[in-house]
């Protein structure tokens, strides 16, 4: 048996470019909390965008529970872990810091095997579609236009997506749309900004600019409120990123259209594919939200999937941090079959000076 050996977690803090907002939140920096996962010789790498208490949860919690177990048993590690948290919470920060270290687990084992994960997982398509997705409500309409136009007419993207919820949504839309020209999908993201009524008002006044993709136009804990815009307005309507189990998928697969899922707080890999049966029982598709370098190799292995998040934050992180990364062509992103796992290895002597705890 090959055993896992010590499992590590860093914090890594990095400002944003400039100042970022959505409609419920603004931020000036994003936390990582990167796990290290190691047995025979090997290094796997996982991660969440979760604060800094992740690290303390893998450190107190997690590493102890897995460490010795056999590294090509994840979901019994998954079990284990989840077992351990019952009194923690397996929402939220735990949630996070499982997803962490359940992913790393699968790089791991991946790398023992020497082969691609989605070689391991099985593919079921060559390639997945990415969104640009940005346009963050504290941006200039300049800015905004700038981005959004950037990804569709320079990068070829078919679909890219902007923040609302603030003040000038309709015009913020127009300017958008103007930017990327008649056939690109334009998307929009509310992450829960208004009321269902709202939504509805909303929604109707961007007919006129063909949005097609409306997140959270309400709280995802709303569920009610999720489904009557859904069934009242002619975007597709999503939510899923804050799911931590199976019951969350569940009941979210009943409101929407699209279902949203995070590897990095849904609980890793395994829960994702089983949140992506869910989604397909209903006949729906799922779709990545953020991280698109950890997405890439589960989201080829699922049937269902629709696209993945190019969000502009993680990007500029993961593109800053791990060898091997790999960039859309047309609006599509591929895997480099001849590195083993995700295919990334960390850039030390880059990613440290964002070190915050290690």
């Amino acid at each position: 048996m090959t055993a896992v050996g010590e499992i590590t977690a860093a914090v890594y803090t990095v400002p944003t470019d400039r100042p970022e907002a959505d409609g419920t939140l603004a931020w000036t920096e994003t936390t990582m909390t990167l796990v290290r996962a190691r047995a025979g010789g090997l290094t796997g790498l996982g991660w969440t965008y979760g604060p800094a208490a992740c690290a303390a949860i893998v450190r107190d919690l997690l590493g102890p529970t897995v460490s010795g177990m056999c590294a090509f048993d994840v979901p019994a590690a998954f079990g284990a872990m989840v077992h351990r948290v019952r009194n923690a919470g397996r929402a939220g920060v735990a949630g996070y810091a499982i997803s962490a270290v359940e992913t790393a687990l699968w790089d791991l084992k991946a790398r023992l095997l020497d082969v691609p994960l989605c070689r391991l997982l099985g593919q079921a398509v060559q390639a997945v579609q990415v969104y640009g997705s940005g346009g963050f409500t504290s941006y200039t309409e300049a800015e905004l236009a700038e981005q959004l136009g950037g990804w569709a007419l320079d990068d070829g993207m078919g679909r890219v997506k902007l923040k609302i919820g603030r003040d000038r949504d309709v015009r913020r839309v127009r300017r958008a749309r103007e930017a990327i020209g008649a056939d690109t999908e334009l998307f929009v993201d509310a992450n829960g900004a208004y009321t269902a009524k709202e939504a509805v008002r909303l929604a109707a006044a961007m007919d006129e600019w063909d949005v097609r993709w409306f997140e959270e136009p309400v709280s995802s804990d709303d569920l009610a409120g999720l489904r009557l815009v859904r069934d009242a307005v002619r975007p597709d309507v999503t939510a899923g990123e804050y799911g931590c189990d199976l019951y969350y998928f569940r009941r979210m697969a009943g409101a929407v259209d699209c279902l949203q899922i995070d590897v990095t707080r849904c609980g890793g890999i395994l829960e994702w594919q089983r949140a992506a049966g869910l989604a397909a029982a209903r006949n729906l598709q799922v779709s990545g939200h953020c991280t698109p370098q950890l997405h890439l190799h589960v989201a080829l292995a699922t049937p269902n999937v629709r696209h993945l998040e190019w969000f502009h934050d993680h990007v500029r992180i993961e593109s800053m941090f791990f060898d091997g990364f790999r960039a859309p062509v047309e609006g599509m992103l591929t895997p480099d079959l001849s590195r083993p796992g995700i295919g990334l290895e960390l850039r030390s002597a880059d990613a440290d000076r964002y070190l915050t705890r290690g």
